[in-house]
């Protein structure tokens, strides 16, 4: 082993991959961490954004319209992402102030769910204040949204998290563990199956993070082809929720760090992606059949 050999921080060894000197932290501005965590979901929403918009353009609708649900919209989806995860892990803040918990954003915590409520809230208020359909506002910002998720979910790559429990398949990952934050999602099967590579200890597990990203990719080229042939006003919105609580409910499947449902032990993300499935799945069957007999 060369001397001035270093241990990499992540590593996918059946795929002959390493990383080195992966970072959490962006750039510090002033004393302030810029974590890569936001950064790669600032970079998602820009993505997002410039997609959305040619499809606007491409579609005869008004930018500017577009451009005020961005401006009302983020914050409004930041609030349901944070809200959602505070709620749903109250048992970790009990007996603390809930703003200070609410605020306490560099401390952690976002739940997408949250965010796509939230952000379907937004898309209804600028839909009712534009006099714009409403299914017209969501069909084109389904796909965006899945670019955002797409490229956001990397930021769980840099935070070394949101990881599911051991394997040893193609895409298998290995994390240091002494840079593994917290422990409450390290299980007993992931200490057993530690590996130890040049005397550095690694988890090695699945990388939930990458199967999301991948398939909600697949998913949103799939809703980009099918756009132009949509059969009824909010078709893709629907089929964005079913491909969507298809994906989470499988990928949440083999995650360590689920949320659960109040004290039922239930894993709530699991709960709210069938039940986003099964809802969008009988609309769309409505819809179609509706489609049918009217056209």
């Amino acid at each position: 082993m060369p001397q001035n050999y270093v241990a990499p921080d992540i590593a996918f060894p059946n795929l002959g991959l390493s990383f080195n000197n992966v970072p959490r932290v962006a750039v510090s501005l002033f004393g302030l961490d810029i974590y890569m965590y936001a950064v790669s979901i600032v970079v998602g929403i820009i993505a997002a954004y410039f997609l959305g918009i040619w499809w606007v353009k491409k579609s005869g609708q008004k930018v500017d319209d577009y451009q005020d649900l961005l401006l009302f919209g983020i914050p409004m989806a930041v609030v349901g992402l944070r809200l959602y995860y505070v709620i749903f892990n109250w048992n970790r803040y009990s007996g603390q102030n809930f703003f200070r918990v609410f605020f306490g954003f560099r401390d952690g915590g976002l739940a997408i769910y949250g965010g796509i409520i939230a952000a379907a809230l937004a898309a209804f208020i600028i839909a009712k204040r534009k006099k714009i359909p409403f299914t017209t506002i969501t069909d084109t910002a389904a796909p965006s949204m899945l670019l955002g998720q797409v490229i956001g979910r990397f930021g769980n790559f840099f935070n070394r998290e949101a990881f599911g429990g051991y394997t040893d398949n193609l895409f298998a990952m290995q994390i240091r563990a002494d840079q593994v934050l917290g422990t409450h999602h390290i299980t007993n099967e992931l200490r057993e199956n530690m590996v130890y590579f040049n005397g550095v200890q690694y988890f090695q597990v699945h990388p939930t993070f990458l199967y999301e990203a991948f398939f909600n990719f697949l998913l949103m080229l799939a809703l980009l082809i099918y756009r132009p042939r949509k059969r009824f006003g909010g078709e893709i919105l629907l089929l964005y929720f079913f491909g969507y609580g298809i994906i989470r409910f499988f990928v949440e499947s083999l995650r360590t760090d689920q949320m659960m449902f109040l004290n039922t032990g239930l894993p709530l993300n699991q709960l709210v992606a069938i039940l986003f499935a099964i809802a969008s799945a009988i609309l769309i069957i409505a819809g179609h059949l509706h489609y049918r007999r009217f056209r």
